[in-house]
């Protein structure tokens, strides 16, 4: 199976430079452009399945993308890490405590392992399930690119979480093991 990751389109608090978790902010005007944009880069090649974040930024994004063209699905197993007491602090805040919240999960949150171990649960499923042909689209968050990219990647956690973040517009995954 082959899985094409987005990330959600740009919401309020990203332009805010606060850090989200699973505080369910809306799209900015910027990001509905860029969901726009995000169909259009796909319109040639549209995937078989979208499923997203039921956090409104990620399914929004897949809405204004896909919406009508694509069945789409929303999955709590894509969110954001759960940043706790740390949800909605100045995102430079939530940059520090990265490196702990690996293993230690943020004040009243959750580790990006444990992040990690909802999206397999998703992925594992995905894999397994009978008559899904063609592409699947996953659009998430943060969390979810370091989750792909240990998963599917081999990337160590810790490498994934503590690389620099580049945007780029998408990533291509294939699971192993899929019928």
């Amino acid at each position: 199976m082959t899985l094409i990751f987005e990330t959600h389109a740009t919401s309020l608090d990203n332009e805010a430079r606060r850090a989200s978790g699973h505080y369910d902010v809306a799209l900015s005007p910027l990001g509905e452009s860029q969901a726009r944009d995000l169909g259009v880069r796909h319109a040639s090649n549209l995937p078989a399945l979208v499923v997203a974040s039921d956090l409104v930024r990620a399914w929004r994004t897949a809405e204004i993308a896909f919406g009508g063209r694509v069945p789409i699905e929303r999955d709590a197993r894509l969110r954001e890490c759960d940043y706790g007491t740390l949800t909605r602090r100045p995102t430079e805040e939530v940059d520090r405590w990265r490196p702990r919240a690996i293993d230690e999960p943020f004040p009243g949150g959750e580790s990006y392992r444990q992040a990690t171990a909802r999206v397999a649960a998703l992925v594992d499923e995905l894999a397994r399930r009978p008559g899904l042909s063609g592409p699947v689209m996953l659009i998430g968050h943060r969390a979810t690119h370091y989750a792909l990219r240990s998963l599917l990647d081999g990337v160590p956690l810790e490498e994934a979480v503590l690389a620099p973040w580049a945007w780029q517009p998408g990533w291509i995954y294939q699971v192993a093991g899929s019928q």
